[in-house]
């Protein structure tokens, strides 16, 4: 798979606190780097399933939608704001 591929999944912004304030996920790859690098402290449940998620996304065991939806429930658990991005 290749996962940094835009079309893989409906993009999603997410408002995060800190110096990274806004991010767009529109790949696997963005979402990788997000969680690793910019998801909050004191990770839950959720985020460790998304973690898990978007591996099992990459290597083609779960569809990049599947994924998605891990990511949404870690990103309502930690608190943060997540809009689904519509192209025109």
């Amino acid at each position: 798979m290749n996962w940094n591929t835009s079309s893989a999944f409906t993009p999603v912004g997410l408002a995060l606190r800190g110096p990274a304030t806004h991010k767009l996920v529109c790949t696997l790859g963005d979402a990788a780097q997000i969680l690793i690098r910019d998801w909050p402290p004191n990770e839950g449940d959720e985020y460790v399933a998304a973690v898990k998620a978007c591996v099992d996304a990459i290597s083609g065991q779960i569809a990049p939608e599947q994924f998605r939806e891990a990511l949404l429930r870690a990103a309502d658990e930690a608190g943060i704001v997540a809009l689904t991005v519509v192209h025109r």
